[in-house]
């Protein structure tokens, strides 16, 4: 990376327009903030700052310039999708990838079957071989 130039919060997250996400379980949280840009909202998602939770997406009001932060994504059960022409949301990549990169250590995804539709082994569990 060239010096001084800072590599953009926006490119840790997959856009999708005029969409929100809306919470049927009420035990996910939201938390709100008056902010000018998305690269602020989604800096702010990535450090979890000030955030009692893992920020796993943000949706970006463009015509109030507020940002919700979202402990939650798109394929997190309890959670449906609306519509909304005022709203981007914005979900990290790590969460919403199906894709293994590098030796998976730091996967988040949602796929527990390999190619040919067995059962992933356990992190931590030695059988049916040793990792």
């Amino acid at each position: 990376e060239s010096k001084g130039k800072r590599r953009n919060p926006l490119h840790d997250f997959k856009k999708t327009g005029e969409l929100m996400l809306i919470k049927v379980n009420k035990t996910l949280e939201v938390k709100t903030k008056l902010l000018n840009t998305t690269e602020q909202c989604a800096k702010r998602c990535s450090r979890n700052k000030g955030l009692s939770f893992t920020c796993k997406a943000f949706a970006y009001d463009r015509v109030t310039k507020r940002c919700h932060w979202l402990s939650f994504n798109s394929l997190t059960n309890g959670v449906r999708k609306k519509q909304d022409h005022a709203f981007d949301l914005y979900e990290k990549k790590d969460y919403v990838r199906n894709c293994i990169i590098g030796k998976g250590a730091d996967y988040k995804g949602t796929i527990s079957v390999t190619k040919s539709g067995i059962q992933c082994q356990a992190w931590n569990s030695m059988i049916p071989h040793e990792h």
